[in-house]
């Protein structure tokens, strides 16, 4: 993690996807906290709005629309929630006035997440790619009335495995504690330099979750060109064939997570998760 420096004119936006009442009411809020303590706030339009941080409202799935938002600008995000879980996020709904202290004082630290580049070559034309960024997880998902995907994995160019089963994920250390961790995936810790591969629903008892190195380069396509499934990567999702190519290696950016006061993961997963609670 990385100290942060005080900021004496912090420009500050604020994302939400939600418009309920009670969202664009916490909005208010914190825009007022905001402005009484010198923060100034500005609407984020385009890359070229310079800002020093971007604000979520709402759960995880907002802070992943506010990452993906900012894209490789490296402005840190942090989020209040007002969502479920919410373990991406550092502050509750009741803690507004605190995370504006903590921006205000410079009480807070950043976490470097690692993210991935999925290139999808659709129908496997190398004339019809698609490039996507995921701070959690892609994972291929069989349509209902589709067979059993048999998925083969290439590591660095090398056969891997097939893996027979309704689906698989691909996780960072981020999305490790999300879509994986509820399919029988471990927690991955963020400077752990890995990514796990976890298959969904295998038809094979000995098809387990495997940790690689972030370095890899993986190639991912079905054997059979008749199966059709959906392809997630973070909140994005698009239906593909089987004979469509998947790439996913480390992205040459990484997404910078704000942490208010002492908070970091391992106090996140122990509050979110009970873990380690007798």
């Amino acid at each position: 993690m990385i100290s942060p420096q005080y900021h004496p004119t912090m420009r500050v936006a604020i994302h939400t996807k939600n418009k309920t009442p009670e969202h664009e009411k916490g909005r208010q809020l914190l825009e007022e906290a905001l402005r009484q303590r010198g923060i100034e706030v500005v609407e984020y339009t385009s890359s070229k709005t310079v800002i020093d941080v971007m604000i979520s409202i709402g759960g995880d799935g907002t802070l992943l629309s506010a990452v993906h938002q900012i894209g490789d600008s490296g402005v840190p995000v942090v989020g209040i929630n007002f969502g479920h879980l919410g373990f991406l996020t550092t502050a509750g709904r009741n803690d507004i006035d605190k995370l504006a202290d903590c921006l205000n004082e410079g009480r807070y630290t950043i976490e470097n997440r690692t993210m991935l580049e999925v290139k999808v070559y659709h129908n496997g034309r190398r004339d019809n790619v698609q490039t996507l960024y995921a701070l959690n997880e892609l994972y291929l998902h069989r349509h209902d009335q589709s067979p059993l995907l048999h998925t083969r994995v290439e590591v660095d160019g090398d056969m891997m495995a097939t893996y027979a089963a309704d689906g698989l994920i691909i996780a960072t250390p981020t999305g490790s504690t999300a879509y994986s961790l509820s399919c029988g995936g471990p927690i991955l810790a963020p400077g752990s330099g890995s990514l796990v591969i976890t298959p969904i629903a295998a038809h094979a008892l000995t098809l387990r979750p495997i940790i690689l190195s972030d370095n890899v380069h993986l190639s991912l396509h079905d054997e059979d060109d008749a199966v059709s499934f959906t392809l997630g990567v973070d909140s994005y999702v698009c239906n593909l064939g089987g004979g469509s190519v998947i790439e996913v290696h480390k992205a040459d950016y990484q997404t910078r997570l704000m942490r208010i006061e002492k908070q970091d993961f391992f106090s996140a997963i122990r509050e979110k998760f009970l873990w380690g609670e007798g």
